[in-house]
């Protein structure tokens, strides 16, 4: 009785001491790219799937403030570098059934058997104008950028949507299969700004650990949604 206790209590600790050492390799690989505290869990989870992907740390750019050139911000949560183009994440965390479509600018979400509803803005027109953001920047000319929404949670979406061209939409745990598509169904892309592209994104990481810029951000998007409702 007493060895059968012993191999349980030995197992059980071989398991935690397992889960705490992938926990602490995580965490190592994650800090090749971001801070721990940084952006939301589930942001952080994708920057985890693409690392452990094989796309090298330098390619890859997490909660970034892109200068608009007018005071203002626009906040990604995720954008990466790859042969064929620049691959920029909207990454969202939701429950219950949402509800949407390509053109509306709200969808919602539903839980409890309906009797809740939210609205929240639309991710496909929200990651669009982050990519209509970059390319006002002359470094990005002609490079093709793909647009990812992303959710994370257990939601499930509703409707049938007619996506844009270079845009995907997906659940978690099929991101990456979205992310190979792009990767295996595109040309290889000659970047002859590359260094600049690299130093703009750099710069543009740098910006969200401003807590100016990230104040003066967060009242901004207020703003908007007092003046056009969104939710």
């Amino acid at each position: 009785m007493n060895l059968y206790f012993i191999i349980i209590v030995l197992i059980l600790l071989s398991v935690v001491s397992l889960f705490v050492y992938f926990k602490f390799k995580d965490r190592e690989l994650l800090k090749t790219v971001t801070n721990l505290n940084r952006g939301t869990k589930s942001e952080r989870k994708m920057v985890l799937k693409i690392l452990k992907s094989g796309i090298k740390s330098t390619a890859i750019f997490h909660d970034i403030y892109l200068s608009n050139g007018n005071g203002k911000y626009s906040q990604i949560d995720l954008v990466v570098a790859t042969n064929v183009g620049i691959v920029v994440f909207e990454i969202k965390e939701y429950r219950g059934w949402i509800f949407g479509n390509e053109n509306q600018i709200n969808w919602t979400q539903i839980l409890a058997y309906g009797k809740k509803k939210y609205k929240f803005y639309n991710p496909i027109l929200q990651n669009k104008k982050h990519v209509e953001d970059l390319k006002k920047l002359y470094h990005f000319d002609g490079i093709p950028i793909f647009s990812v929404i992303v959710f994370f949670g257990d939601c499930e979406l509703k409707n049938s949507i007619n996506l844009p061209s270079r845009t995907f939409l997906t659940k978690s745990n099929k991101v990456m299969n979205r992310f190979n598509e792009i990767l295996e169904s595109n040309q290889l892309v000659n970047f002859e700004n590359k260094w600049e592209i690299v130093n703009l994104l750099e710069q543009a990481v740098k910006n969200g650990e401003n807590s100016i810029i990230r104040t003066k951000h967060i009242e901004d998007i207020k703003k908007l949604k007092m003046r056009k409702r969104f939710y």
